[in-house]
């Protein structure tokens, strides 16, 4: 999304443009709201080509088509402009991201939901056929993915089935590497045209990779009409139906609707509901709420997307063309579970994700002891200076960077400027002491305690409240917050001068369960994490892990921590839950049986962040190391300058990322699979107080490392 221009139109039809989607051959796309709040994209076609009056014609015509056009896969036209100055037509807008900024996100989709995108595009393409259209520019940018399946966009080059050729002879409208062979070539383009796109887009979905490769369009062009695709990297079960779909004779390609049938014999569809993997579900709901609120958020730039924008280019004279390497989309995976400090009053952010995978054949690497050799030092992309936060914990969540300052302070995770504060609704000193609150942040939301000492939460975006629990006369104060589910938030607390676990019902805002905590009064510090209908916590009242029914808040098994007063976040993958004190130990997550113990090594032990059957610790007398998440066995280990500081480890699908020990020898990004450093961001002048403590948040395309008062966002490493 981008801001609108000085040449762009404010109003159009009664509809205000809100910003620029983006652009191509034959004019922009905005977003746009009508008077009744109504979210509609308007494309608008260029000046010169409202100038000629035989386009004016076929684009009239094709609107008309283009409203018949129905069905629950594609975004239906609501209103259109064909004789004004600036001819226009509005859709429906889809509140969800693009295919390809999901998979630039992501990485390629699971096997599962490709093929149920294949049954939704298919579809999708039944009902624009039936209306009579081509789309002739099916790829991933014009792909929208929703909750319940995706919806395809924009038939800016579409053209009547029945109808005359829409440009000149020796001339190709479209994006290359989507294209079939008979529209690379300029000849007509019927229905069996979008079903070759259809292969190339399911293609890419699967596997991050065009099966064509990439380079210049005269490049791409040839390889779409001489050469066979690339489907190496395509999941096997997908490559016999995707390689028909690419057939270069258009007679043999197979129609949407064999394609449908197909993937409903497999019993995929995306009408199940869960079609796509939870961190994808996630961006898309986060992108919807960004979408509703631009009334009041600021336009943020959208991010590159890997497809091939359209293009105007004259067919080139058939002549041998050097392969072009092909692009690889960052294969990244769900976000691990944020790992949180043993010595904080906050809670933990909560949520949990299923992990997959043996251990990584990964080979042992031993650090070069030294750490200031990386490749490169990144450069901020925003840096924040503000209230010394006391060494705690900052979120990212929506969109915004939320700081424990004496308010909370939110900032854009985009600019890094300041967008609300708690005012004192949220946070603040309690019993004297200036940093005792509870809080803790999810996905789209920030809980914590109000003045009044009621349970709120609060928009992390735009700060609005959402819901609000207030607390019953016996109990006198909110201690710690474990975690958070769909429904839930749970949270330690003390009752007649006793510790209580609660469950706090978040859709009625009432207490669900409320059970005794034997140990001290009150809980000063507790982490846990959700898994389905398992609790895992750990707190410094009972020294213990303990993992609970959700359900009731009934133990199920509970084993003691080496180290007294330990309380350290666990991760849950593949039934089992890890959790580190003196060792590094993993737990059937059903019965509490100790599958494997590898020794600590370290005087503070980091959180365990776990990914691709791969477990990573950081410790504070060496570094990083990598386990296998099925043995214990060590993979890689890598010693850092300055150390580790045993907070924070941030894993994403390409890099682990460290603080040190020290204030001047910053934070470490580390190749996951071999350990190898590839930065190290060190402050600029002046230095922080050594007594400052480095932690880490990880956020969409960027790590929040933060220092006192002092906010730096780095960019994640690319693949």
């Amino acid at each position: 999304m981008q801001p609108l221009g000085s040449g762009d139109p404010q109003v159009l039809g009664g509809y205000r443009m809100l910003g620029r989607l983006g652009a191509g051959g034959m004019g922009r796309v905005y977003l746009a709201r009508s008077p009744g709040g109504r979210t509609v994209a308007v494309k608008v076609v260029r000046a010169e080509l409202a100038e000629d009056a035989e386009f004016r014609r076929r684009f009239r015509h094709e609107v008309e088509i283009a409203r018949a056009v129905s069905g629950p896969y594609t975004a239906p036209v609501v209103d259109a402009d064909t004789e004004g100055p600036l001819p226009w037509l509005a859709t429906a807008y889809v509140l969800g991201p693009g295919l390809d900024d999901v998979i630039a996100q992501h990485g390629p989709l699971p096997e599962e939901s490709v093929w149920a995108l294949a049954g939704g595009l298919a579809e999708a393409l039944r009902g624009i056929h039936g209306a009579g259209l081509v789309h002739r520019d099916l790829k991933p940018s014009n792909v929208l993915l929703t909750a319940d399946g995706p919806r395809v966009i924009d038939f800016g080059i579409a053209r009547a089935i029945d109808g005359e050729r829409l440009t000149s002879t020796g001339v190709v409208v479209g994006s290359p590497g989507f294209m079939s062979p008979e529209q690379a070539m300029g000849r007509v383009v019927g229905p069996e045209g979008d079903v070759f796109s259809l292969g190339v887009v399911l293609a890419y979905s699967s596997s991050g990779e065009m099966p064509f490769g990439a380079g210049a369009p005269a490049a791409l062009l040839y390889q779409v009409v001489h050469e066979e695709p690339d489907l190496s990297a395509v999941p096997a079960a997908l490559q016999a139906p995707i390689a028909e779909c690419l057939a270069k004779d258009p007679g043999k390609r197979p129609t949407p609707q064999q394609i449908a049938e197909g993937v409903a014999g497999r019993g995929l569809s995306v009408l199940r509901g869960g079609w796509l993997p939870g961190p994808v579900a996630s961006t898309i709901a986060q992108h919807a709420s960004r979408i509703l609120d631009l009334d009041t958020a600021p336009l943020m730039a959208a991010p590159p997307s890997p497809s091939v924008p359209p293009v105007h280019a004259r067919v080139p004279t058939p002549a041998p063309v050097p392969a072009p390497e092909p692009v690889t989309a960052p294969r990244t995976v769900a976000p691990t579970a944020p790992s949180r400090r043993r010595f904080l009053t906050i809670a933990a952010a909560a949520g949990v994700v299923t992990l997959g995978g043996a251990g990584a054949a990964v080979a042992f690497v031993q650090g070069d002891g030294h750490g200031d050799k990386p490749s490169h030092q990144p450069t901020p992309l925003w840096t924040y200076d503000g209230e010394d936060t006391d060494n705690q914990i900052v979120w990212a969540a929506g969109q915004s960077v939320i700081l424990p300052t004496r308010d909370v302070t939110a900032l854009s995770l985009t600019t890094g400027k300041q967008v609300w504060t708690g005012q004192g609704r949220i946070g603040g000193p309690q019993n004297g002491r200036r940093k005792a609150y509870p809080m803790f942040a999810g996905a789209n939301t920030l809980v914590g305690t109000g003045t009044t000492g009621n349970v709120i939460a609060l928009d992390p975006t735009s700060g609005a409240q959402q819901w609000q629990w207030p607390r019953p006369s016996p109990l006198t104060s909110i201690d710690a917050f474990v975690a958070v589910d769909t429904d839930a938030v749970y949270a330690f607390a003390t009752a007649n001068r006793r510790p209580v676990l609660l469950s706090i019902d978040t859709t009625r805002q009432r207490e669900r369960w409320r059970i005794p905590v034997s140990g001290k009064t009150p809980v000063g510090g507790a982490f846990g994490t959700v898994s389905g209908r398992y609790l895992a916590s750990t707190d410094d009242a009972t020294n213990a892990l303990t993992v609970r029914d959700t359900a009731d808040g009934r133990e199920l098994w509970s084993v003691p921590f080496a180290s007294k007063g330990n309380t350290i976040l666990p991760a849950i993958a593949d039934g089992t839950v890890f959790v580190t004190d003196e060792a590094i130990t993993a737990y059937d997550l059903a019965t509490g049986h100790q599958k494997w113990s590898s020794p600590g090594g370290g005087s503070f032990l980091s959180a365990p962040s776990v990914r691709d059957g791969v477990v990573y610790v950081g410790d504070n007398t060496t570094g990083v190391r990598a386990l296998s998440a099925s043995d214990g066995r060590q993979l890689w280990t890598t010693h850092l300058a300055g150390a580790g500081n045993g907070n924070d480890l941030v894993v994403t699908d390409n890099a682990v990322y460290a603080a040190s020990n020290t204030v001047t020898d910053g934070i470490y990004a580390l190749n996951r699979s071999t350990g190898t450093v590839t930065w190290n961001f060190r402050p600029p002048k002046p230095a922080a107080p050594p007594t400052d403590v480095w932690q880490l948040t990880n956020a969409t395309g960027r790590i929040i490392a933060t220092l006192g008062g002092h906010v730096f966002a780095l960019p994640a490493v690319s693949a």
